[in-house]
């Protein structure tokens, strides 16, 4: 049975109802409402899950589900979540929350060696999820006066919240993809009344142990095959050679590459790497944002008025080959267009545009030694 679901979640399903959801509050209030309406299981994987005021909030809510009856299931990455302290975890553990750490093969405080469990996926009931890249923190939420960070998500009702289900259970036990019936798969369940042929909608992944390369493909195909126009925006945008060849012979052939990075970073040394490439990406005609408010961590990309890829999947080496990821593509013009226009709205109002001049104004001669060097 788990081969005919290995095989559904590499097609496009027609049978889920999407929304668009913000980071910040707007997340965080859903995501406690999905979880008071809980009746058999929760699954929570992220990356980051903090023991902050939102952490807690999310905690209490989970054990109150676990009070009726609820299994949950937590698993977080065991580098990015060391902030965890001993006694959370453990008051976690004795209120029947399933806790783990997701262990690479070696871990210390200071390094990892291994895969990071870098997706962040909730699903209740094989029934609702959120996908997006948002983690389990202050930062992701808007807490007292200080805004989150600019985040989006995407809510699921239907046939795709199983299938991410099935994936959680296989995280969870370590199981290998071809072994077992994970719960999900036994629960009878009926997607019919969900059916939207205009929306279809696919799970794609990236991790090297398993030999999954999926988003990156869909980056490449997504720009590879834009007749018109692209947008992406991305928290750490460093482009390996292939995709930013995909992004030069676009902009050859006329097609309009808008790229929205962050202003203020909250990983300096990236943000460093990231300001090398906006000579090049001016030189070859892309349209280029720096989002100021806050720190821009949203992964999204949307093509055409036609498909969005969005998830965990920034798009430089670490998520194309060392982390595990997970994003969905959905082609929907209606879900597509909703988020263009709130892309431009974004733009319009928190954006400020990276001219030639202001480089022009601020370049130094090791600095167009190094750009020539390293970015062709």
């Amino acid at each position: 049975m788990y081969q005919l679901l290995k095989k559904k979640i590499a097609q496009y399903s027609t049978k889920s109802k999407l929304q668009l959801v913000r980071g910040g509050g707007e997340y965080f209030d859903l995501l406690l409402d999905l979880i008071s309406r809980a009746k058999h299981h929760i699954h929570l994987q992220t990356y980051i899950f903090d023991d902050d005021e939102t952490g807690t909030r999310v905690v209490e809510a989970l054990k109150k589900a676990v009070s009726r009856n609820v299994e949950v299931y937590l698993l977080a990455d065991g580098y990015a979540s060391q902030i965890m302290t001993k006694k959370f975890v453990h008051d976690m553990r004795i209120s029947g929350i399933k806790f783990r750490y997701f262990e690479p093969l070696l871990r210390s405080k200071y390094f990892y060696f291994g895969r990071r469990m870098h997706h962040k996926i909730f699903v209740v009931d094989a029934m609702w999820a959120l996908i997006g890249g948002i983690n389990v923190s202050d930062r992701y939420n808007d807490v007292g006066d200080t805004a989150a960070w600019l985040d989006m998500a995407i809510v699921i009702e239907g046939e795709i919240a199983q299938q991410l289900c099935v994936l959680c259970w296989k995280t969870w036990k370590s199981f290998p993809l071809n072994m077992s019936i994970t719960p999900c798969e036994e629960m009878a369940m009926n997607f019919d009344h969900l059916l939207d042929r205009t929306c279809r909608v696919r799970i794609r992944r990236n991790d090297w142990v398993r030999r999954k390369n999926e988003i990156s493909r869909t980056y490449l195909q997504m720009i590879r095959s834009a007749n018109s126009h692209i947008t992406i925006l991305c928290s750490y945008f460093l482009p390996g050679t292939v995709i930013r060849k995909a992004l030069r012979d676009a902009a050859n052939r006329g097609v309009k590459i808008t790229v929205v990075t962050a202003g203020p970073s909250d990983v300096k040394l990236s943000k460093w790497a990231e300001r090398w490439m906006y000579d090049w990406m001016i030189r070859n005609r892309i349209t280029l944002y720096e989002y100021q408010p806050t720190v821009l961590h949203a992964k999204v990309a949307v093509c055409d008025s036609q498909q969005i890829t969005i998830g965990s999947y920034n798009v430089n080496d670490i998520s194309a080959y060392a982390s595990i990821e997970l994003n969905l593509d959905i082609k929907n013009e209606k879900l597509a267009s909703e988020l263009e226009n709130r892309i431009s709205l974004i733009i319009e109002k928190d954006c400020k545009l990276i001219s030639k001049e202001e480089l022009v104004k601020n370049r130094n001669v090791f600095r167009q030694f190094y750009d020539g060097f390293h970015i062709g």
